[in-house]
């Protein structure tokens, strides 16, 4: 047997790791640590108690299989064994059932009116006079002072956040915003509406996650 790359093992402070190819087969993946530890790598057989760690970059396996790995590695005199560990899997956000985030860095200045499918986030103002309207969520990145419409489509799950509330109008679905007097806070910075109850509702943005891990606040909407 050639002594391929589909493992590389380096030295680090702790130890050795051992940075095994995602991509070949698992079989081929044993034959070759089998190979390096017993006739390519004697050298680290010797010596005192090192500490390895294999890391098995996107490859997701069972704990038989990673028990096998750990066997082969372990019947080699000093090294023991500390982890085998996957990277974490990446959850692909553009696919599915996600919506499509739009992102727009411009003022809506009075008289315009920006729509789109899936959830906006304006990076600028929105100006007295100025309209925004998603089926999504309508994030705003500066002053949100003109219209915001979220949920056009119908959805009531969705909010409008922004650095600055201080708008003409909010709408999500069909709900109108109150006038501004009966919810705005003191400051109007860092928040965001939402519904609750068939109602238009105001939390500081630092609040979002109790509506997005907490669904059953939009019951009844």
């Amino acid at each position: 047997m050639t002594d391929k790359q589909h493992i590389i093992i380096k030295g680090v402070k702790e130890g050795l790791v051992f940075l095994l190819d995602d991509k070949c087969e698992f079989a081929t993946l044993l034959d070759e640590l089998q190979y390096k530890l017993e006739k390519t790598h004697q050298q680290l057989l010797t010596g005192p108690l090192v500490h390895v760690h294999v890391k098995l970059g996107s490859r997701q396996l069972s704990d038989d299989d990673k028990d096998r790995i750990k066997s082969v590695i372990r019947s080699q005199g000093n090294l023991m064994v500390q982890s085998v560990e996957s990277e974490a899997l990446k959850v692909d956000l553009t696919q599915g059932d996600q919506p499509n985030l739009q992102v727009l860095t411009s003022i809506i200045r009075s008289g315009q009116t920006y729509e789109h499918d899936g959830d906006l986030l304006l990076i600028g103002d929105l100006n007295p006079g100025g309209t925004l309207m998603c089926t999504g969520d309508i994030y705003v990145l500066g002053a949100l002072r003109g219209t915001a419409h979220a949920g056009i489509g119908g959805r009531t799950d969705v909010i409008i956040a922004t650095s600055l509330m201080k708008p003409t109008q909010l709408r999500i679905a069909d709900i109108i915003s109150r006038p501004p007097e009966e919810w705005m806070t003191g400051d109007a910075s860092m928040e965001f509406a939402f519904l609750s109850e068939g109602r238009m509702q105001i939390d500081k943005l630092a609040q979002l996650f109790r509506i997005r891990h907490n669904p059953i606040m939009f019951k009844g909407v």
